[in-house]
């Protein structure tokens, strides 16, 4: 979940390595910090919190005059955030920048104790750093391979040795880590959108590599210390779609950028008006070959994935399960050779989906990944992937892969009835022409944000907020509790509207603030009759509900209606509204919208 970056060439490091660390502070904002190659010694600089508090120190001292370092932005997992528990950790013989989690770092903690090594830290990657220390006979590739045979967990280390300071080595395991390659000049990065303003070519280092970093060469060891010739990959996304573009918060950017991430990834998947996976290779044969469905993600991606249970019981009557992804592995799930496991991941670095989805293929399933980074970690290890063309997504709260989610389930969903005649041509033709219709009317949900806006300053004062919902309005109602709760920090929950006379009701007190969700019209009545239950005990309610759709004004405080479409594609629209909902209360009540706090961007530790 932290960010690494790395330089080696002509440049000014500290430019570079603040520009990487500012690309990625949504993977962790708690420190942040730097080393860099100074007068034929390793300077560091790091400082507990945002990365302001970094550049801030290291503007106000003498310029640095350096080509070389390494720099680290941490979400803290073991020890609070300090200064003296942020990255790099410096040993007698490195400086390290860890991403990820040592699972047995107590007990290599011990054994370096007793070998005389002390610690400052309450840190996991000061423990890496000494052993690596301890491991270190003038060989780094060396020391680094008896390191990571002894290390338990994931990992992704940077690092540069004190005798050979013209060189950077890296390594990693379960965590991600690129290679970027410039001219006369390498990088290392986290993540894509870190090394976009100097080049767009990469390279996708695989469990276990070694690669060395000098300025005019890369020498890459696979897990055997076998040298390999690099496969060099070009980004797709551009410094201008990882900026803000003239918006406030990449937040309220990446909702806007919905209708055309939604088109990029739907239109190009329609051929003669029908679903087509030819461009992902995925054949016809694939969409017969299961008759058992596990949907398994985490967070925002699992609601995606509850959208893709209720379309595919409800149009293909296969079972389905979803399962979050930290459960599954450990649940002894019941896979069968017809069985289809679906893994849905922003990133594709997740890694409870990731360490699902090896569970999964140990078992022999049949494995389909659905994920927005390109060669991520889950796209390379599925049978299949599909990936959604939402560009980089910045801000911490999903909204943009969401939406993308939930339209690859609308395709696949839609593509196995027409392969297995369960719907004709036409009729897939007919559900395809709707949800372009609802893509298209992403545009007038939009419209309402000012109307959204208005309204969220009721909430301001709120302890609590519910969220009801039935049928697909209370799967979106789990991912509005969820968008508000994380950047506002007001306590959220969702329930089934037939649940309330179920215990939930006992919460509902005088001036209690409750958003409803009533878009599904063969439910509305009995959603009606919810609401009115928590009216009658004081709540306030806000009604979202579709154009055409009357409420007895006396169920609400407010009523917002959305654009007017067939029930089974109304999440496309309703999602758009709870986002712009959660967007303005954050920012009424002066929240940090991009980086909510306790939270980052790619969750890559169980």
């Amino acid at each position: 979940m932290c960010g690494i970056v790395g330089y080696i060439g002509d440049k000014d490091v500290v430019d570079v390595l603040i520009d990487g660390l500012s690309a990625l502070e949504y993977r962790g904002y708690d420190s942040a910090g730097i080393s860099v190659v100074e007068d034929d010694k390793i300077t560091t600089i790091k400082a507990e919190g945002r990365l302001d508090n970094l550049k801030n120190m290291i503007y106000s001292r003498d310029k640095i005059n350096s080509q070389i370092g390494i720099g680290h932005t941490r979400w803290a997992t073991h020890g609070e955030p300090s200064d003296v528990n942020s990255h790099p950790h410096v040993t007698a013989r490195l400086t390290l920048v860890h991403n990820g989690i040592i699972e047995n770092y107590q007990e290599i903690k011990k054994i370096l104790v007793e070998k005389g090594y002390k610690f400052a830290s309450q840190t996991d990657t000061e423990v890496a750093a000494n052993l690596i220390d301890s491991l270190y006979e003038n060989d780094p590739i060396a020391a680094i391979k008896k390191a990571s045979e002894i290390i338990e967990g994931s990992y992704a280390f940077a690092i540069i040795f004190n005798d050979i300071l013209n060189k950077v080595y890296a390594t990693r395991s379960g965590s991600p880590l690129i290679v970027a390659l410039g001219d006369n000049e390498h990088f290392l990065a986290s993540d894509v959108p870190a090394i976009l303003k100097y080049t767009r070519n990469y390279i996708l280092l695989e469990e276990g590599d070694i690669v060395e970093l000098e300025k005019d060469k890369i020498t890459l060891y696979d897990k055997n210390l076998k040298i390999m010739k690099p496969q060099i990959h070009e980004a797709t996304w551009t410094l201008e779609q990882a900026e803000k573009s003239g918006y406030e918060h990449f937040m309220l950017k990446e909702i806007y950028e919905q209708p055309k991430a939604l088109l990029d990834t739907v239109e190009s998947r329609i051929i003669e008006g029908l679903p087509s996976f030819e461009r992902d290779n995925i054949d016809d044969d694939f969409f017969t070959g299961f008759n058992r469905i596990e949907i398994i993600a985490c967070g925002t991606a699992m609601h995606a994935g509850m959208i893709g249970k209720w379309l595919y019981e409800s149009v293909c009557r296969i079972n389905v399960e979803c399962s979050i992804a930290s459960e599954f592995r450990y649940k002894n799930p019941i896979l069968s050779k017809d069985t289809l496991a679906i893994f849905v991941s922003q990133s594709g670095e997740t890694a409870d989906t990731l360490a699902a989805l090896r569970l999964a293929k140990s078992a022999g399933v049949k494995t389909l990944a659905i994920v927005n980074v390109n060669g991520s970690s889950i796209a390379r290890e599925a049978d299949y992937v599909i990936y959604t063309y939402a560009g980089p997504e910045i801000s911490v709260a999903s909204t943009k892969a969401y939406s993308v989610q939930m339209a690859v389930m609308y395709l696949l969903v839609f593509k196995t009835a027409l392969v297995r005649k369960l719907i004709d041509s036409k009729k897939a033709s007919e559900f395809v022409g709707q949800l372009l219709s609802a893509i298209d009317s992403v545009n007038d949900a939009l419209l309402l944000s000012d109307e959204i806006k208005e309204y969220v300053n009721n909430f301001l004062d709120s302890s609590s907020i519910f969220f009801l919902g039935r049928g697909l309005d209370y799967y979106q109602s789990l991912e509005g509790a969820l968008k508000l709760k994380e950047i506002s920090y007001i306590h959220c929950e969702a329930y089934a509207g037939g649940e309330l006379k179920h215990g939930t009701i006992s919460l509902i007190t005088k001036d209690i603030h409750v958003v409803a969700l009533t878009t599904q019209e063969h439910l509305a009545s009995k959603m009606i009759s919810n609401i009115k239950e928590v009216v009658t005990r004081g709540a306030k309610v806000l009604i979202f509900t579709k154009k055409g759709y009357e409420v007895d004004d006396s169920a609400y405080k407010q009523c917002i209606y959305l654009p007017k479409l067939d029930d089974m594609f109304m999440p496309i629209v309703t999602v758009v509204a709870l986002q712009l909902l959660a967007y303005h209360t954050s920012v009424a009540k002066g929240c940090d919208v991009d980086k909510p706090r306790n939270l980052a961007k790619s969750v890559t530790v169980e």
